[in-house]
């Protein structure tokens, strides 16, 4: 049998495109970037410029260099990014770019708009002995704690997240609306410099892209349902249209697997109710990022929420929290690394590494059975400086942990 080492020289070496971001963003990457050394990934790692910085100093948090080496690499491991309001936004340019017409947009959407990374996949699963755990009362006042293995497969490109809004819009656009009875009716006497529009746009091609790729997840790792969740009863064009074609496709080509159907607002109820019932579930952009955070509290919360944002040609893995940066000064890092960890298992899975990421993950799950090294959201600890003093684990003492057992 050819040893480990062995077997990680002859691995193909990759280069993969580092995104720090914003905050604890950098920590986290960079942790996660040691742990996929330690399991034997063998790449290369360039960084790319994104994030807050980058808006205050030259008007763009997505400069033009960074989206080259995506194009050149397809690969990225994201760590987070700071957003804010419109105002606030602009308030924190450099006084050289006022008056220039900027916009802040939010650079991780850029990305998923200018790639077309137009499926994203948000597997929330429950690892045992965690303290963060999802708990129900039971039968004769028994406490359970239901498995929770739930993949959220998220329409990222489109719906609410689209970015095709106006305040006080233009005439045409105003014209077009009024075209629409319940528009006249219900908004025909606000002047139009009192109204702000957000549209919500479904395409059939994108829709059908991510239906397919929830049943096809589905099919490969034995799920038994797929669950469109929008909201079909009210918003009857873009999430009825959805789930008449889930149920196309359920019938042509996924006849074995269930298709269920709930609406958004249900679905939150039910999730601490059942969450075991759920396998696969799809959703619009907006509805998509609800339900994947409801879920993800029942596991531990957003330490432990991963994602990956895909298209056909370039892929980029994120933990789905922000950049906390009233966390990011602090003299030690206190902040949970796994959901980027998890991440970069999901990126090991994309690319066929799939050895490397069981490893990972199976150190992972040591490491939370064993509880002796826990951060200070796992010990239930209000986030601050001097979690580390009363027995919280720093981010680099995780990562020796989950290194340790791999």
């Amino acid at each position: 049998m050819k040893s480990h080492s062995k077997l990680f020289m002859n691995m193909q070496k990759r280069t993969i495109v580092s995104l720090p971001g914003d905050g604890i963003g950098r920590v986290v990457l960079e942790e996660t970037i040691r742990v996929l050394e330690n399991a034997g990934f063998n790449a290369d790692y360039v960084e790319g410029d994104i994030g807050w910085e980058f808006w205050k100093h030259e008007g763009n948090p997505l400069p033009e260099r960074t989206i080259q080496l995506l194009e050149q690499h397809k690969i990225s491991l994201f760590g987070a990014i700071t957003s804010k309001p419109k105002d606030a936004a602009a308030s924190e340019l450099d006084p050289s770019l006022h008056e220039k017409g900027l916009v802040y947009s939010s650079p991780i959407v850029g990305l998923r708009q200018h790639f077309n990374l137009d499926v994203c996949i948000r597997p929330c699963r429950t690892y045992k002995g965690n303290p963060l755990n999802f708990i129900r009362r039971g039968q004769g006042n028994s406490i359970e704690e239901p498995e929770i293995d739930v993949a959220i497969f998220r329409q990222n490109t489109e719906g609410l997240y689209g970015g095709v809004e106006w305040s006080n819009p233009p005439e045409i656009v105003y014209k077009g609306l009024a075209t629409h009875p319940k528009f006249i009716k219900n908004f025909g006497d606000v002047p139009v410099e009192e109204l702000s529009i957000s549209t919500r746009i479904f395409t059939k091609k994108a829709t059908e892209r991510i239906l397919r790729a929830a049943f096809e997840y589905a099919s490969k790792f034995g799920y038994k349902s797929v669950t469109v969740c929008e909201k079909p009863n009210v918003i009857r064009e873009t999430s009825g249209m959805m789930y008449k074609m889930a149920q196309e496709i359920q019938a042509a080509d996924f006849s074995g697997i269930e298709l269920w159907n709930t609406n958004i607002d249900a679905q939150m109820m039910w999730l601490t109710k059942n969450p075991e019932n759920y396998g696969v579930i799809v959703a619009g952009n907006m509805f998509g990022d609800i339900v994947s955070d409801g879920f993800a509290g029942l596991i531990g919360g957003l330490g432990f929420a991963c994602s990956a944002n895909l298209g056909k040609e370039v892929a980029v893995f994120e933990p789905t929290h922000g950049s906390a940066p009233k966390y990011a000064d602090y003299p030690v890092s206190i902040v949970n690394p796994i959901a980027m960890m998890e991440s970069a298992c999901l990126m090991l899975d994309h690319i066929g590494e799939t050895e490397i990421a069981k490893r990972i993950r199976s150190s992972i799950s040591k490491v939370i059975l064993d509880g002796k090294v826990r951060t200070y959201d796992m010990m239930k600890l209000t986030g601050s400086a001097d979690v580390i003093n009363h027995g919280a684990a720093s981010t680099m003492q995780m990562t020796d942990a989950i290194i340790e057992n791999l």
